[in-house]
């Protein structure tokens, strides 16, 4: 839930009032007064009598957007004809739609680029199937997969649900790396029906981006599409989360002058995120770390590890911790929380090492607040946008698949990974470096082709398979 007023909550409410009078420069006064922050105010029908206004603003949570809206109504003269949640109309009909790259205006080129001229092409790729991705689609397009079973933090809403943020995603592919991404909802969670339902589909993409599919069916589906399909399989929640926690490490670690081969690392969280994240740390270097779910760490003496918790226990906790997530934070250099919210105080961070560094990834409210850690900790970061320091995955994905597409990939490595999180991280020149800016912003112009350059080079134009670390 929003603290301040958020454009996510942005409401306009076309309302009539008396032409004279003082109910104009009331309705200023009307939001402000129930919390609200005032973006625009227009005048869309005037007359003699009445005008006609909407008034834009900004509301902390849909209670709050209702609160101002009777507070602008109990303005004298004031009708209300109309309330629109701005985010609801941006999403109306959908986000995002297929478009022509070529002009159809006359009969010869409708002939070139459907019947018969399409012919020629079609039986190109029937005798070289690798020319598909020189002469369609399939050489800029990514499947953005889920069966809408861990949505956001929303949870299992299902596929329908899911769609608009998947749509999103794939808005985001196209804005920031120029790639063609579309939704693929799966009304399914069966394992073996999403992998064959993949699989059937995979020869019109050039890359799958796994999304919001729940742990431990995400493992699965992953390693066996993997090992059947020949384009580059991706799980964002994963590998995208586990890019950018690398890359914001590396710097705030620059920032406390600290090394990640000596440092303590304490996680929270051992599901999709919280393995990508301890596997691609690893790989970097880092060699003392404690991983905690929700039962306290994972250590080889507990009787109900499954895989990925037995993998964890194998490569982490050396000296067989046993205790709850308070007492792994204690002395600890590093805090990387992608779990659950407020399930640490500015108390316990106040028992970690000299300038230690935390990142509370949970979203919508992190692992402790960020304000309380900021009193102990030398860097903080989040996922959220209203704290410095976002940790989010817009910074990697669209890059990554940029650079796999270019280099006609046909599998990701561990290699790639962290060539993508090296590159990231160099984003952020030394003289830029600070506390308050490990990560560089989503918009900064060179993150999209930093990551994918770095993949790209990584990738030595063909890869195949997936290393494992």
């Amino acid at each position: 839930m929003a603290t301040v007023p958020s454009v996510s909550y942005s409401i306009t409410v076309r309302l009539e009032v008396p032409a004279g009078g003082k109910a104009v420069s009331q309705l200023t006064h009307a939001v402000e007064s129930a919390g609200g922050v005032v973006t625009a105010l227009d005048v869309t029908n005037a007359g003699h009598e009445k005008l006609r206004i909407d008034v834009t603003c900004a509301a902390r949570d849909t209670d709050h957007a209702q609160a101002i809206v009777d507070q602008l109504e109990a303005v004298e003269g004031v009708i209300i004809h109309k309330v629109s949640d701005r985010t609801f109309l941006m999403h109306l009909g959908g986000k995002i739609e297929m478009r022509s790259k070529v002009p159809l205006r006359n009969r010869d080129e409708l002939s070139m680029a459907y019947t018969p001229g399409v012919a020629r092409v079609s039986m190109a790729i029937a005798r070289n199937k690798e020319d598909a991705r020189r002469l369609t689609i399939k050489r800029n397009t990514v499947a953005v997969v889920t069966d809408g079973s861990a949505v956001l933090g929303l949870g299992n809403i299902g596929p329908e649900a899911a769609l608009p943020v998947m749509e999103g995603k794939a808005a985001l592919f196209k804005r920031f790396a120029g790639i063609d991404a579309w939704p693929i909802c799966l009304d399914t969670q069966d394992v073996d029906e999403i992998v064959r339902t993949v699989q059937v589909i995979a020869p019109g993409f050039g890359g799958i981006n796994l999304e919001d599919i729940g742990a431990p069916r995400c493992f699965e589906v992953e390693r066996r599409l993997r090992e059947l399909l020949d384009i580059p399989v991706f799980h964002d929640d994963q590998h995208g989360t586990a890019i950018c926690v690398l890359a914001a490490l590396t710097n705030a670690l620059r920032v406390v002058n600290k090394n990640i081969e000596t440092v303590k690392i304490t996680m929270a969280g051992a599901g999709a995120a919280g393995f990508a994240v301890l596997r691609l740390l690893l790989a970097a270097g880092a060699r003392n770390v404690i991983v905690c779910d929700y039962l306290g760490a994972v250590h080889k003496g507990r009787d109900d590890l499954d895989d990925s918790l037995r993998w964890i226990a194998d490569h982490t906790n050396a000296e067989g911790y046993s205790g709850d997530l308070r007492g792994a934070v204690k002395d600890a250099d590093v805090f990387v929380g992608v779990s659950a919210p407020g399930i640490l105080t500015g108390d316990d961070i106040a028992t970690m090492a000299k300038d230690a560094v935390v990142f509370a990834l949970a979203n919508p409210e992190p692992e402790v607040s960020p304000d309380d850690a900021r009193e102990h900790a030398a860097v903080v970061a989040t996922g959220r946008s209203d704290y410095p320091n976002q940790i989010n995955n817009v910074l990697a994905f669209p890059g990554v698949f940029r650079g796999l597409l270019d280099a006609q990939a046909n599998g990701v490595t561990q290699e790639m990974l962290l060539a993508a999180a090296g590159a990231l991280a160099a984003v952020v020149s030394p003289e830029e470096l600070g506390p308050n800016y490990i990560v560089p912003s989503v918009f900064h112009p060179d993150v999209a082709t930093a990551v994918a350059a770095a993949v790209r080079e990584s990738a030595g134009g063909r890869a195949r398979g997936f290393t494992e670390a």
